[in-house]
């Protein structure tokens, strides 16, 4: 679709108002090529296209409706500085809400604190409501809409919103894309017997697919979650579980999955999220024979969802957690043989990677010669550069970077897990490996940076 629907101004009008209807429309005509080009690529052969993006503008004009007044002017005032994200002054905070202050009402009482640290950026981990019991820290999702109820509520999210933005802070709140919850209503209507709901998750009645698929795809988590199928008995059949058996894998096949998704991103920017994390963005699609990271429909679909968020909010933008080796993570900032927009953030992996190898090394020759070869960020996007976050660190360290300075990149990950995990003689650390391969001496390493 490269034109509005008809009709579609005068809606707007009479929702908007005259002003706000011309504004909502000009962004509409500039995003709209970003997402109906991106949509056709996935789903252009398949589906009713010009059906499916006058469904998307229809959610983008109701979100665009409901939007508050004081995040209308955020809009107006970002659209006007839209690099307000890659401000020297940007310097982050990442925490739990539990650990931090217990209760979203009590980080609202510290920002004073956060204030005098300098922070204008605070990352609050996963709190959505999740499942019961065993939840991947909060990355099984079983309600994209509520908060965890020991957290808050989403009226107290609302209002810290509101306190941190009048200093000048911007909130940043997870969005997991790939999975949700077994609990999440789509899952328990699929074991229902909702045949709607059930193509909403990749599910096969049979190992054939499962097998298939298998042999090409790692595991994430061999130690406690090994293979990536599970069977579920109320569907009579094996549902695919990258992570935990307890997450399962949406199916971006179907494009109802991208509409409901959007939707989420919407409600929460509305709610006044100015940073969405969007979590394990390269699983989102999945291709036989490969290992169903970073395929083309993945970048597709981020900047489908990237147009389409900018039409209502503006002021809200999107963070990629790509953990991914270096010539794939630059894409999910745009970087193609020509720009296309994603995420405006990506995590520089690498670069943390780099700052722990050369203090354990004393040398930095190997992380100048692997940033080096990283193509830059796109000029309208910035890396999120940080120290320590909360998951392990893999040893990124390839075989081209490690020849390249007279290293053998295996036996350098062997030594950057024995001393990060103190075995190293006279190493300073007290880390702990994580899924160790005594066969190879891979491993990752978990720790703060204290």
């Amino acid at each position: 679709m490269s034109s509005l629907p008809t009709g579609f101004g005068t809606r707007a009008a009479a929702l908007l108002g005259t002003a706000e209807a011309a504004v909502l429309l000009a962004r509409v005509e500039h995003s709209l090529a970003d997402a109906s080009d991106a949509l056709a690529r996935v789903y252009g052969a398949s589906f009713d296209l010009d059906a499916l993006v006058r469904r998307l503008l229809d959610r983008v004009l109701e979100a665009a409706a409901a939007r508050p007044t004081d995040l209308r002017l955020l809009d107006h005032r970002r659209e006007i500085d839209p690099a307000w994200f890659q401000h020297e002054h940007m310097v982050g905070y990442v925490c739990y809400v539990d650990r931090f202050a217990g209760h979203l009402a009590d980080v609202a009482a510290h920002l004073d604190y956060l204030g005098e640290l300098g922070v204008r950026y605070v990352h609050l981990m996963p709190l959505l409501r999740t499942r019961p019991g065993e939840n991947d820290g909060g990355y099984a999702v079983a309600d994209y809409r509520e908060v965890e109820p020991r957290l808050g509520t989403m009226e107290d999210l609302e209002r810290l919103a509101a306190a941190m933005r009048a200093r000048g802070m911007s909130l940043c709140v997870d969005v997991v894309l790939n999975h949700t919850a077994r609990e999440h209503e789509w899952a328990r209507r699929a074991m229902a017997g909702s045949a709607e709901h059930r193509a909403r998750y990749h599910v096969f009645p049979d190992r054939a697919l499962p097998d298939a698929y298998e042999s090409a795809l790692p595991e994430v988590f061999p130690d406690f979650a090994p293979g990536n199928f599970t069977w579920a008995p109320e569907l009579d059949g094996w549902v695919w579980t990258t992570f935990h058996e307890y997450q399962w894998d949406l199916n971006y096949g179907n494009p109802v999955v991208f509409e409901e998704m959007l939707d989420v991103m919407l409600f929460l920017a509305n709610r006044g999220v100015d940073v969405l994390r969007l979590d394990a963005v390269p699983f989102l699609w999945k291709r036989l024979g490969t290992d169903c990271q970073n395929q083309p429909e993945a970048h597709d679909l981020l900047q489908a969802f990237r147009a389409l968020v900018r039409m209502t909010a503006p002021a809200t933008i999107a963070k990629a957690e790509a953990i991914v080796p270096p010539d794939l993570l630059v894409p999910y900032l745009g970087c193609h043989d020509r720009y296309r927009p994603e995420c405006d953030l990506a995590y520089h992996n690498q670069l943390m990677v780099m700052l722990w190898s050369s203090l354990a090394s004393r040398d930095a020759r190997l992380m100048t010669a692997s940033l080096a070869r990283m193509p830059p960020a796109p000029p309208p996007t910035s890396w999120v550069t940080y120290v320590r976050g909360h998951d392990d660190i893999g040893w990124a360290v390839t075989d081209e970077d490690a020849a390249a300075v007279g290293l053998d990149a295996s036996a350098h990950r062997r030594f950057l897990s024995d001393f990060y995990s103190g075995r190293f003689p006279g190493s300073f650390a007290d880390g702990l490996l994580f899924q160790e391969n005594p066969l190879t001496g891979d491993a990752r390493i978990s720790g703060t940076a204290a």
